[in-house]
């Protein structure tokens, strides 16, 4: 990985060269017709580069091509990492997944449920439930995202400046504070909603450890798995790589630069969101993925148990329903059969149902910006696919890159 480029052969890890050149031709069409500026996508098998290709512009005004630095905003690709940073914590006795986090975070030690009423007047009763660590890591919280726009609860973060996770005017500790005294979408474990949940998890993780999010990610992940460009904000002499933030018009066939939005990397951030505050790289990030591969070690450095890790990776959902089944759709056209969640992943329980060609036991998420990564064991792969188009369901970027890497194996 240190020369970041492609070390196998294909054939000698199952993968067919001429195969994996259909993910090329298929996203290449993207970049030519304008629907996207540009992209990259590495996949892995048994810790070694099969596929690595790009295509495009990171910056289609400055006529700047992606190269294998790019840097990227990958959004809620931050949430895994969060996940795993709380989970080495609870590694080491620092808290039970059913403790309640008011424990840590006595804001929430008396939330209470939205029940009707409208976004100015709203009826509420007691939660019957404490909010708990094991919540936060499941988004069963029955906390919300104002940008989501189908629940009351939604309006009412809205109201309170808080479209998309937290204002722009408060650190943290405020924005956590601000969001528990916010009625809950539902009884604390009695849906799956995605959420600020990750954001407030990451307060919990600085109070826990003493440290801000930003000091324990460099010193306990991003440092010791060697992740040099993932970080919170992208200093100047990073800048030129960059990659720009673009936006799909009306019509979704063409990118409008998001020139507001995609500022906001180039300062160190008010507050530091744990669910979608990070910038990296395809070569850092596939880092990541490795060590989640190899159970939570990679070159000497580990981070998780093996056990560890396998727990989180298992559907925690009760009853083992899929998102479909117990969960509120991100998007009205969006439809999750067959995919369960963990603590802080996707996971496929049954590929049919799925609709998508994948393997039992494969974990995942994106990012805001149509970035993806999915790990699967056991073909011991691992996907890493970067862009900057926003919303991330314009496209269905994911479910063909899916089955364009699965149609390359072919042992």
């Amino acid at each position: 990985m240190a020369d970041f480029g492609i070390n196998v052969d294909p054939g000698e890890v199952g993968l067919d060269a001429r195969r994996l050149r259909r993910i090329d031709t298929h996203f290449q069409r993207y970049v030519d017709d304008g629907r996207l500026a540009g992209w990259q996508v590495m996949v892995s098998r048994r810790g070694k580069v099969a596929h690595l290709s790009s295509y495009g512009l990171a910056d289609k005004e400055a006529g700047r091509p992606v190269e294998t630095d790019t840097l990227w905003r990958i959004y809620s690709m931050t949430k895994p990492i969060t996940s795993i940073a709380a989970m080495m914590l609870w590694e080491e006795g620092a808290f039970e997944l059913s403790d309640p986090v008011s424990r840590w975070l006595p804001e929430f030690s008396q939330p209470r449920v939205y029940v009707g009423g409208s976004a100015v007047r709203p009826i509420t009763v007691p939660a019957i439930e404490p909010i708990r660590v094991w919540h936060l890591l499941t988004h069963t919280a029955g906390l919300t995202y104002g940008f989501h726009r189908v629940h009351v609860t939604d309006e009412i973060y809205r109201l309170r400046g808080f479209e998309l996770g937290a204002s722009d005017f408060s650190d943290l500790a405020a924005c956590v504070r601000g969001w528990a005294e916010l009625p809950l979408a539902f009884q604390p474990g009695a849906e799956w909603n995605y959420s600020v949940a990750t954001d407030v998890l990451g307060r919990f993780i600085e109070v826990v450890s003493g440290q801000t999010l930003e000091a324990f990610f460099h010193e306990r992940i991003l440092g010791p798995l060697g992740m040099k460009d993932t970080m919170f904000w992208c200093p100047e002499d990073r800048q030129h790589r960059l990659a720009a933030l673009y936006s799909a018009d009306a019509s979704r066939t063409r990118t409008i630069r998001s020139e507001v939005l995609g500022k906001g990397i180039l300062k160190p951030p008010p507050w530091l969101s744990g669910g979608g505050g990070l910038v990296s790289t395809t070569r850092d990030y596939t880092r990541f993925t490795w060590m989640l591969l190899n159970g939570g070690e990679l070159e000497g450095v580990r981070l998780l148990s093996p056990r560890t890790l396998r727990y989180m990776v298992q559907n925690h959902l009760p009853g083992g329903a899929d998102l479909t089944a117990f969960g509120r759709p991100l998007f009205a056209e969006t439809r999750y059969d067959g995919v369960g969640f963990g603590l802080g992943f996707a996971v496929v329980l049954d590929p049919v149902a799925y609709r998508t060609l994948s393997t039992v036991g494969e974990y995942h998420w994106g990012g805001m910006a149509s970035t993806s990564f999915w790990v699967d064991p056991a073909e011991e792969m691992t996907v890493v696919f970067m862009t900057q188009l926003l919303p991330s369901n314009t496209y269905p970027l994911r479910s063909q890159l899916r089955q364009l890497v699965y149609q390359a194996l072919v042992d």
